[in-house]
């Protein structure tokens, strides 16, 4: 049961002071932040903003890199609880250990129900990029995302093991309606 109904917003400077408190939430945490997106320093907002967009819009972004999509899973509160980033194509290092949908929930806000609200919200953003299989991923000892990407539809294909020996646990979603 989600504690608040949520919603996927595009990064915006009208939620500065929640988004820098989500930022400062998770620095305290000490915790890895995923997606990578937020771990970009956001006290010049609008540089980090222009960035998200020119990474949407496939400009200056690095060799090997595809377009991707930031969204804030944000409470009818107006407190954002969670960032998703959605990577528009695969490549072969996204194909075995990234995926389409890399999304995180805030440290102090998991266990509320949302993390399936924000795979949920992210497959329909998938749809209208026209992505009609989707794949999602997590590292093996991660119980409660493998959990989160069953109940979104997820079938469990190989997994990938990186270099460092992390084994990735890989997810395809039939993404249509």
């Amino acid at each position: 049961m989600v504690k608040e109904n949520v919603r996927l917003i595009k990064p915006s400077g009208a939620y500065k002071d929640t988004y820098l408190a989500f930022y400062e939430d998770w620095l305290r945490s000490g915790e890895l932040m995923v997606p990578w997106v937020i771990s970009k320093e956001p006290y010049a907002l609008d540089e980090m903003l222009a960035f998200l967009q020119r990474n949407e819009q496939g400009i200056d972004i690095p060799e090997g890199w595809v377009k991707d999509s930031t969204y804030w899973l944000v409470t009818e509160s107006d407190r954002i609880v969670g960032a998703v980033n959605i990577r528009h194509e695969l490549n072969d290092k996204l194909f075995n250990s990234g995926g389409h949908i890399g999304y995180g929930i805030r440290p102090g806000e998991r266990g509320n129900g949302y993390g399936s609200e924000i795979l949920r919200l992210s497959l329909e953003k998938t749809r209208e990029l026209g992505i009609t299989r989707v794949l999602v991923v997590c590292d093996s000892m991660n119980d409660s995302s493998r959990r989160v990407i069953i109940r979104n539809g997820g079938i469990q294909d190989e997994d990938y093991v990186e270099s460092n020996g992390n084994v990735v646990e890989r997810f395809w979603i039939e993404n249509v309606e």
